[in-house]
This record gives C-alpha cells, sequence and structure tokens, in this order.
C-alpha cells in the first residue's frame, strides 16, 4: 500500500523529533508541520484497510468516522488519544502563540507518535508482507 509506505517514511523523520533543538522556532514549526501530514497519512491509511476489510464506513472520507471505526475494528487504535491528536491537528491552522505551540509539542513528543508508532507496528502484525496487496 502506497499511503502505507508513505506513512512508515514520514513516521521514521517525526520519531527523531526528541533529538531536535526544541527552542528553535523553524524546528518547533517543523515538527509540528509533520505531525499533521503524519495524522493525514494515518486515518487515510485507516480508510484504506478499513475498506480493503470491507467496512462500508470507508466510503465517509470523515477523518471522525473513519477513527471512531477504526477504534472498533483494531485494538492498535485509542480511541481518545486519535480523537485528541484530531482535535490538535485541527488546531494547528490557528496556532498565534508560543504557548500553543509548545502545548501541541509537547503532545507530540509524549503521546502523540507514540500512537503513531503503535498502529505502524499493528498494522504490521496483522497484514504483514499483505500490505503490497492492498
Amino acid at each position: 500500500m502506497k499511503k502505507y509506505d508513505e506513512y512508515s517514511k514520514h513516521l521514521k523523520v517525526l520519531q527523531k523529533a526528541p533529538d531536535e533543538d526544541l527552542n528553535n522556532e523553524f524546528i518547533i514549526s517543523g515538527i509540528i508541520d509533520k505531525f499533521y501530514i503524519q495524522f493525514e497519512l494515518s486515518w487515510k491509511v485507516l480508510k484504506e484497510l478499513l475498506a480493503y476489510e470491507g467496512k462500508s464506513i470507508a466510503a465517509t472520507g470523515s477523518p471522525r468516522a473513519i477513527l471512531k471505526a477504526a477504534h472498533t475494528y483494531f485494538d492498535f487504535i485509542d480511541e481518545e488519544i486519535w480523537l485528541e491528536m484530531l482535535q490538535q491537528r485541527n488546531d494547528t491552522t490557528h496556532i498565534y502563540n508560543e504557548q500553543a505551540a509548545k502545548k501541541i509539542i509537547d503532545n507530540i513528543l509524549n503521546k502523540y507518535i507514540k500512537a503513531f508508532g503503535e498502529m505502524e507496528e499493528g498494522i504490521n502484525n496483522i497484514y504483514g508482507e499483505h500490505l503490497q496487496d492492498i
């Protein structure tokens, strides 16, 4: 699955975020941008997997609906964290101050990167080599 390949590639970059200079506003901005992209890839991968599994919800296209359905179908999706990520993704377009950016960065570093990694591991465990067939 091409989207999954992109997901994994982008995750490797995002996982380097804790090693960056978190006092540099360009680094902070870049991490937030990478989070935004990673989240978009995440729910789109989940949408494709739900479609592959024959779940009709995949036709709706709503990120919230996809995340809720993925939570019921995949045990590696923590609905609370993923819906929080959705909200944070939406909030990234309204970051006007340093304090708001630091809050999002804290969540990215301490919760979201882990959730993205759990999703990657869960997908690999379920689909493994069959991912290329999806």
